[in-house]
């Protein structure tokens, strides 16, 4: 049947199943607790840490996210003078640049220089 498209089942609702009921309901946290005590190990070893209290995942989740809003905060600030709504590269670069903590190699993001080799 020509037109009628080629879709099974219940269309526009993902792969099926049933769209708008939820059992479920997902528990809100906060999101920081994301970062496992997993991630926060392979950090820390990284970093040359042989071994880790307990009571560091807290502190270390707690200065990460104080450190993630004072860098999205300025990014937001450059966004909207812009007047943007999608925060670039550029704007993370300039916010690092001006918190002190400026991170290189990213020039043809930002200016759309290409290197000719």
């Amino acid at each position: 049947m020509p037109g009628k498209g080629k879709t099974i089942g219940p269309g526009g609702k993902g792969l099926g199943g049933k769209g708008g009921i939820h059992r479920h309901r997902k528990i809100l946290r906060d999101n920081v607790q994301g970062v496992t005590k997993p991630d926060i190990r392979r950090l820390a070893r990284r970093g040359g840490v042989k071994r880790i209290s307990g009571q560091i995942y807290d502190e270390v989740r707690a200065a990460l996210k104080g450190r993630l809003e004072e860098i999205i905060r300025d990014c937001v600030i450059y966004t909207e003078y812009r007047q943007r709504k999608t925060v670039t590269v550029g704007d993370v670069l300039h916010a690092l640049k001006r918190l002190g903590r400026p991170i290189y190699g990213f020039d043809e993001v930002v200016h759309g220089n290409t290197k000719k080799t």
